[in-house]
């Protein structure tokens, strides 16, 4: 019988994305101190916005990627989503001290899906 899983997207900037391929694309890198809460969100629009948006506008190298992967839905289901704007504006908050675990409930590997330069 198959895993259930969720997909979920995430916004990230080439500094992320290299901590990222370090793992062989199998896992995000530890949150900063200033960085409470990992948010993945549920959507493609929403993630490829905040790329497109934010990050391809205000990194420093004016690049942005949406990143694609699988979650187990029983490691999600300990957690609520949370509307952070309009209705497509839907994303999960990981305490930053669970994501080492929401690393280990990712299924296969995280995929780069979009590109926005700035």
């Amino acid at each position: 019988m198959k895993e259930e899983t969720i997909t979920l997207f995430r916004p990230v900037g080439t500094k992320e994305l290299d901590l990222i391929e370090a793992t062989d694309f199998t896992a995000f890198p530890p949150r900063l101190p200033e960085q409470p809460i990992f948010y993945p969100v549920c959507n493609e629009e929403y993630a490829a916005q905040i790329a497109r948006d934010w990050n391809a506008k205000y990194n420093e190298d004016k690049v942005g990627y949406v990143t694609k992967f699988e979650v187990r839905t029983d490691f999600l289901d300990n957690y609520e989503t949370k509307i952070v704007g309009g209705k497509t504006h839907e994303e999960y908050w990981i305490p930053a001290e669970d994501l080492a675990e929401f690393n280990r409930n990712i299924v296969g590997k995280i995929e780069v899906i979009a590109e926005f330069r700035g």
